[in-house]
This record gives C-alpha cells, structure tokens and sequence, in this order.
C-alpha cells in the first residue's frame, strides 16, 4: 500500500530560501563558538575591565527594567483600553526606537537631554542633574532603545484580555487602581514577564545610543557592549569570549521565553465545557448560615428607578425584591441597558437612583450593582472562595471577615465543598453558581444577570434555575435577567420586559406577556405563530406578508396588530377540510422536529406566513407526512388571539 504524502510537506520554491535563511541566521553563531578559545575563556573572563563591565551592564540593564516598568506598563495600558486623539502617533513613537539607527537615537537624547539640549539645562539648573557621560545616562539610553519590547509585549497581553472581567471587577466595588492590580496584572502576567525579560536583554546588549550619549568611560558608562567593541581592537580572541557570554544570556532569556511565556500576549482562560451537570447532581443547597453582614442586608430593601437615554430610551419602576426578566430580538438594546445601569457605555445614560440615593454621578464600583456576564468572568488566579471574597475585599471587609462570608455564600448555592477549586476545574453548572455567589456576596443593591444559564444543559439548568429562583426571593433589591429562553422568564421574572429597537415594548407579569404578546419575537419564543397585520372594515386581518386572517373579535378599520395563533390550534390535513374552519391555506411541508412528546411542522404556503402546528407522532404517521409533503392547513377564528399595536 503506497505511503500517503504528508500534508505538512513544504513546496522546494519555499524550503530552499527557508533554508537558506536559517544558515545565514545560523552561521555568525556558528562562528562564534568555532572561534572561541575554550581553553582561555575563564581568564578573558575574569580579567578586572570584563567583571567591572559586566557589574556596570547588570547595573544599567537592571535600572533600565524598572524605569521601562515606571513608564511602560501605564502606557501599555493607556495604548490598549483607551481611545484618545493621536493615539496612532503615540504608537509610532513607542516603536520608532526599535527602527531608529541606534547612533541616532543617542544624537536624539543629546539633544533632548544633554547640556545644551532642550531639557538638559532645566535638569542641570534645577536638580543639578547631568545625565550625559554618566551611568545615568547609560541607563537612559538602554531605556529608551529596550522599553518598546515590554509595552508591545503588554500591550498585546491586554488587547487579548477579556474587558469583562475588569468591568466584573469594578461592578464588584472594586477601584480603577484595584481592578489593575488585583484582575489586570495578573491575568496578563505571562505578556508582561516576557516583555520584562526582552527589555532586560535588550538593555544589556545595548551598544550604539549608549556610546553616543554616554560615553565610553570605564566603569561608568564602559558596559559589556562597549568593552567587546574596544577588545575586537586589542585582543579579538578575549572579544569572541566576550561575545559568547552575551550570546549565552541571550539565548537563555529566549529559552526562558520558550512555552507558556512566548504565548503570553494572548491571556487563555479556559473555557467552561458544556455541562453534562456532573457534580451538581444530587447536590442541594446547605441550610442559610447565619452572617450578621449578610443578614444585615437582607433587611435593607431597595427599590429601583431608571431613565435611560440615548440608544435605550425608556424608564424603569421596581419596588424592593423584584426580578424582571429583559427579553428581545438580537440587537433590541437588552445587554446595552445593564451596561448603561453599570456606568458602561457612552451608548446609553441612565439616571439612576437605588433606594433613596442617586447614584447617576458614581463611577461603576461606587454605584452598588454588581453584574454577572455571560461567560461568568470568573478571575482565573483566583479560586472560588477568592472570587467569591472579591467584592467584599474591594469594598474593605477585612480578610478574615469576607472568607467566611464567601464561604457562607458558597454553602448557599451548594458549591462550598468547591471552595478552594480554580475555574478552570469547576463546571460550567459550579462556574455559574459561583459567579451568582460572588454577586450576592457583594451586597449589591441591584442585581444584573446577562444570560446566567445560556451555556448550561437541559438537566443543569433546571438545577441551578432552581436555586437561583429561590435566593432571589430574599434578595432586596431589583434583579434584571436577560434571556432568550421562555422558561427563564416565566419561572424567574415577577415582570417581564420586552424591548425592540432600545425601546420598551411590552412590560407586564409573566402570564400576560405569554397570553397576549405584544411582538412577534416574543410569540415565536414562546413558540406561538406571530402574523403583523392591518385590520379590514370586514373584521378580517390583512396580513403584512400576503394572505388575509378572519378573527372572532375584529378591531376598528385600519389598526396595526399582531395575530397570536397557538401551533396547537392549526389543524393539518391531506385534503382541503369541510366544515366550520373559515381559515383555510393550501401549503408545503418544509421542517418536522420533536418537541417533547410532539411533533412541530414548518409548512410554507403562498397564500398565508408560514405556519407551525403541532400534532402527535401517530397523526403524523397518520396523514404520512414528510418534508416536501403538500397539505391544507386550517385555523378556527376563535382560536386567534388578536393584540392590538
């Protein structure tokens, strides 16, 4: 049997040049280690010039790693999360230093900072601060040529952090400066330790701008670089020993470099796997512990007023313990609105006011709504107990304290045995209950849940639909819950919100929102068929996609409604029907899916929307239906629900 070629197998017009490549990036290494004298490199070494240079080089590279950090890291931050004129300028100058002749940027340092620069005199004349032909200035110089590789590194490791979980963490209480400290920082700890370690080595190896600015001063400014260059003239034999030392540091900073640290740039967070609901079966809540803080709370009760303006125009009213469901099309402004309740985005403002404060002034972490996202944002550095405490820290509950309350927390959602798990190894059933239980643990004043259950299954959502629904009962404040899933709101929401285009549709109790919907979206997700319309001076519906719809209670001539038809009251047939239906449309099977114990049929005709009904597995085996099947549909005229628009 012939071998298969291998897929990988580069073209020869590629390899070639590749080749190529790597022996003319191979050979001047090659060469160094061919010329080497092994025998004498511990005295070319050791000699007094050699150790006092490699004293002053660790010096500078080492001074210039923390000036790099001082400046670097803020403006990475700044590059990556802030937009602001000129921010494409600021960039080119961050990396002009790596494009720039190294000459050049000596003569450039000159003259911004040497004596008769422009801001070399300020500094002489009022610090008594001379940076040229000093180690000083030696540490400028490996500064300004090294800082690029730790802001680009950065820079990148931030661009691939989520801002969820930052906005996470302030909706938690946590500060501007915390949330860097605490979140940032250490979620993009692998970008910024390669970006140190580059800086670092790049600093050391630092020869054109240091010797232009500098000097060449034995040990003042005379750094490794500089005594290779002034060996190659007196003893080249002691200069190649030289150069393998640097080569050795150099290729051990990229060897430390090597794995998860060169793929530091882009922050990985595992994601959550579709929950089996593997360990939370058969795991209940434990009974409520008594915590004189959270107590405490659950006394206090808050209710909410809302003016939103700007891509969401509405108002929202709740009394203290209210939860609303918030329910709409893709784009209906449903995540829009939580993020101008939390202080967000310059999409929507909201005058906000919780209790009998407003709050419309404060920034996110001052506002008390805490807000748990979709994905759960769980932080990965931090276990669950830890993520569970957050809020409670940020806010100044001394350690101690917020363990024991996160703890209690934990115990409530009955995930307190997990307390000590990363996120990585909790469930998507446990992530989300950890991610509600850090919430509640922040004593929020308003709760916003962005779609808490979407990526859990069937058997686990129930589960944590359970326990959720019955600690939002004590919670005393409002809870928002955006959801696509009828079943959500109905058990959860005690109001349910529709918006359509940032606006507020429909806002009524669950049962009148399922009985008479008020848009098509809201009567298809709860699995009606939803038909927009005109009324006729004859009491009938003219349809807005073709066909004409004969209600039992008729509207006034020329009103906009919605015709709500239950896909249990369509009748389907092989033959046209005899009788009493006034409703009647020829059509073509399209789509048949389970649904339970029934089955749902997609049937398309010219004449009318397309329709589903819904019948039993034997009518269908019955009327032998199958895609493609051409069929009479009918509709009584009292079993259609007509709401006016």
């Amino acid at each position: 049997m012939p071998r298969p070629l291998t897929r990988n197998r580069p073209p020869l017009t590629l390899a070639v040049p590749a080749l190529l490549a790597v022996a003319f990036l191979l050979m001047p290494l090659v060469g160094i280690l061919a010329r080497t004298e092994w025998g004498d490199l511990g005295t070319h070494l050791t000699t007094p010039g050699v150790t006092q240079a490699l004293k002053l080089s660790l010096l500078v590279s080492f001074w210039a790693l923390g000036l790099s950090l001082v400046l670097g890291v803020p403006l990475a931050w700044l590059l990556a999360r802030v937009e602001f004129p000129g921010k494409a300028l600021v960039r080119c100058l961050v990396l002009l230093p790596m494009v720039l002749p190294p000459t050049v940027g000596g003569v450039a340092l000159l003259l911004g900072f040497g004596r008769r620069g422009l801001l070399g005199p300020w500094l002489e004349n009022t610090f008594g601060i001379v940076l040229p032909f000093h180690t000083s200035g030696a540490v400028v110089a490996a500064t300004f040529v090294a800082m690029p590789f730790l802001v680009i590194s950065l820079e990148g490791a931030l661009g691939g952090l989520r801002p969820g979980f930052e906005e996470t963490a302030a909706s938690l209480g946590a500060s501007p400066v915390r949330v860097f400290l605490t979140v940032t920082l250490p979620m993009v700890a692998p970008g910024l330790v390669a970006g140190a370690a580059l800086t670092w080595a790049r600093a050391l190896g630092e020869f054109g701008a240091t010797i232009t600015f500098a000097g060449n001063l034995p040990g003042t400014t005379q750094t490794l670089p500089l005594q290779v260059y002034l060996l190659l003239q007196e003893s080249p034999e002691a200069a190649t020993s030289l150069s393998l030392l640097l080569l050795a540091i150099a290729m051990a900073v990229l060897a430390g470099l090597r794995g998860r640290w060169t793929t530091g740039a882009a922050v990985r967070v595992r994601e959550q796997p579709a929950d089996s609901g593997e360990g939370d079966e058969g795991v209940t809540a434990s009974p409520r512990p008594t915590v004189k803080t959270a107590a405490s709370q659950e006394r206090e009760r808050w209710a909410l007023h809302a003016d939103v303006s700007g891509h969401n125009e509405l108002t929202l009213d709740a009394a203290p313990g209210t939860t609303i469901a918030v329910v709409g099309p893709n784009g209906a402004g449903k995540t829009t609105l939580l993020r101008a309740l939390l202080g967000l985005t310059p999409r929507a403002h909201a005058r906000l006011r919780l209790g009998d404060r407003d709050v419309t002034g404060l920034p996110p972490h001052r506002r008390g709504v805490a807000w748990v996202p979709q994905e759960g944002a769980l932080f990965p550095h931090l276990n669950a107990l830890g993520n569970t405490a957050y809020g409670l820290r940020a806010q100044g509950v001394r350690r101690a304290e917020a363990r024991r309350e996160a703890q209690a927390w934990l115990d409530r959602l009955g995930v307190g045995h997990l307390a000590h798990r990363k996120p990585a190894q909790l469930s998507g059933g446990q992530a989300q209950r950890v991610a509600l239980a850090r919430a509640l643990a922040a004593r929020p004043r308003l709760l916003l849940l962005d779609e808490p259950l979407a990526a859990l299954d069937q058997t686990t959502r129930a589960h944590v639909r359970h326990t959720l629904r019955r600690h939002l009962d004590g919670f005393g404040g409002v809870c928002l819950i955006v959801t696509h899933d009828p079943v959500e709101a109905v058990s959860l929401a005690d109001r349910v919100l529709v918006l359509d285009e940032g606006r507020t549709l429909q806002d009524a109790p669950p049962a009148d929102v399922t009985r008479h919907p008020r848009s098509p979206w809201v009567a298809r997700m709860l699995g009606r068929n939803a038909w927009p319309g005109t009324a006729d001076a004859d009491g009938s519906l003219a349809l807005a996609g073709a066909g004409r719809l004969v209600v039992a209670d008729p509207l006034e001539a020329g009103a906009r409604a919605l015709a709500v038809i239950a896909p249990e009251a369509v009748s389907v047939h092989r033959e046209r029907p005899e009788g009493s239906p006034r409703n009647v449309w020829p059509g073509t099977v399209r789509e048949i899916t389970a649904a339970g114990s029934r089955l749902r049929v997609l049937i398309a005709s010219r004449e009318a929307p397309d329709l589903i009904a819904e019948i039993t597995p034997q009518a269908a085996l019955d009327l032998a239906l199958a895609d493609g099947s051409e069929v009479w549909t009918s509709v009584k005229a009292t079993e259609v629900s007509v709401v006016a628009l």
